[in-house]
């Protein structure tokens, strides 16, 4: 599982940071979700190493334009490029009607099929491999954050110790990775958990944006292996953040340190912050490692690897 970011800007663009997207890359089976499209996001896609072609799945936090603007210009663009599969888009309320409008407007018809599935409190999306579930976030419109959680794998199979019991390869080493109980012709019986070594845990991804501290958040983070949590303001800024609703770095802090998470990743900065002005991003990352250390903050085309380090 990987993240790029591909937009940390909060409400406008900058010449450094493009508004909100970010991809997750499920290497095992070449798929891309996307979270939130802002205006320009397919700009950005042409500028990092993932193909537009993979993205299969994407989840809206909510209906404000520097999440949404650049939904429809990325369909129509996987469309004409050729090739495009079937897309499935989750979101609250508002947002089927919304991508129906635009491509009306604009005379755009995909040749692929699209189904929008608006989202409530809980799973909105399960197979074999992942779970993704949806809580409700504090803003001035509707708002959600997700979870994508990776089940848990079993233990590395010893086909060394397999192989001298004379249990012959084939579909008996699958049913012994799966932890069933096998019988040899000969009748000698074997489980599954002699062979596989612990239970792999499954790591488990959290986006949080926008929203204001709220108890949901934190239950939804609860124990992830990262948490994406939006910080638009400083904490001496945070009146201004109560007014409209967004959170500051502290705040941020504060939920990771609650639900126990392993990292956080800043974003959605405010412009305000940019290099020149009294208070910049550095000392962001100071407020927020008082409270959390393992903090790190976001830009645009970095990478993280949930079982290792950031790059890009």
């Amino acid at each position: 599982m990987q993240v790029t970011f591909l937009g940390t800007s909060s409400g406008v663009p900058t010449r450094q940071r493009n508004v909100s997207s970010l991809t997750l890359r499920l290497s095992q089976r070449s798929e891309v979700w996307l979270f939130d499209c802002g205006e320009g996001t397919q700009h950005q896609l042409l500028r990092s190493e993932v193909r537009s072609s993979q993205i299969r799945r994407i989840f809206v936090t909510h209906m404000h334009g520097d999440h949404i603007f650049g939904l429809a210009g990325l369909l129509a663009t996987c469309g004409m490029a050729g090739g495009a599969e079937r897309i499935d888009i989750y979101g609250p309320s508002g947002l089927g009607d919304y991508i129906e409008a635009c491509l009306r407007f604009s005379e755009t018809r995909l040749n692929y099929p699209i189904k929008v599935h608006k989202v409530k409190p809980g799973v909105v999306f399960e197979d074999g491999e992942y779970v993704v579930s949806c809580a409700p976030l504090k803003h001035r419109v509707t708002a959600y954050g997700y979870r994508v959680t990776e089940r848990d794998r079993p233990g590395r199979f010893d086909v060394e110790k397999a192989t001298a019991l004379g249990i012959p390869s084939g579909p008996l080493f699958g049913q012994l990775k799966q932890g069933k109980t096998i019988t040899l012709p000969d009748g000698r019986t074997f489980g599954g958990a002699d062979f596989c070594g612990p239970i792999q845990k499954g790591r488990s991804l959290v986006y949080c944006t926008d929203t204001i501290f709220c108890d949901s958040a934190i239950a939804l983070a609860e124990g992830a292996t990262v948490l994406i949590h939006e910080a638009t303001f400083a904490h001496r800024d945070a009146e201004m953040a109560f007014q409209r609703l967004h959170s500051t770095t502290t705040m941020a802090a504060q939920v990771a340190l609650g639900a126990g998470v392993e990292t956080l990743i800043m974003t959605h900065f405010s412009p305000r912050y940019a290099p020149g002005n009294p208070v910049q991003l550095d000392d962001l990352l100071a407020e927020a490692r008082s409270i959390f250390a393992n903090t790190h903050l976001a830009y645009d085309f970095m990478t993280y690897d949930l079982a290792g380090s950031s790059h890009g």
